[in-house]
């Protein structure tokens, strides 16, 4: 099953290679994902990415139903107070006496390849989490199409299937 998941993980990516070329018109299509870390200190960048888990995690199932940007965004701006105590939580259990801040914005990212797959530097909308003052290095992903949803390193078990659909719906409007 796993052979057949990873199989069908890279022949998305592939597709997504071959028929969507990425351009800065398409940049409203995405949504991204920016979680920024308090500072660049080891501690606070090892929660960072402990947040960064448990909020794709979270966000997996709430997005899963989401077949366009603009749902996917409806559905992060009812979420940013789950999103944010999330967060918290997890900032609380490591005693930091910061908290999160979740928003939708638009703003400027360079060039970021994820994998194979290259998204061009301009301007985006994306699902900003904010970690206390949010100066340190950071982490982004894409929340729509799910593409840090498929690589490996998340467990989304049942969901990658739908995910996969989702992604090759997205690349085949």
């Amino acid at each position: 099953m796993k052979y057949i998941i990873g199989i069908t993980s890279i022949l998305g990516i592939i597709l997504i290679l071959i028929f969507c070329p990425l351009n800065t018109s398409a940049n409203s299509e995405y949504l991204r994902i920016h979680i920024r870390a308090n500072s660049s200190s080891e501690i606070d960048q090892a929660v960072k990415y402990e947040i960064k888990d448990a909020v794709v995690d979270a966000l997996t199932p709430l997005l899963i139903n989401c077949y366009t940007k603009e749902e996917a965004s409806k559905e992060i701006e009812k979420n940013f107070e789950y999103i944010e105590n999330i967060a918290d939580n997890i900032l609380e259990r490591h005693n930091f006496s910061y908290k999160s801040n979740a928003k939708l914005s638009y703003e400027e990212f360079p060039t970021r390849s994820y994998g194979d797959l290259t998204l061009e530097a301009g301007f985006y909308d994306a699902l900003i989490l904010e970690l206390g003052e949010a100066k340190g290095d950071n982490w982004w992903c894409v929340v729509y199409p799910p593409l840090c949803f498929v690589n490996g390193s998340n467990n989304v078990n049942g969901f990658k299937s739908r995910i996969l659909e989702i992604i090759n719906n997205f690349f085949n409007k």
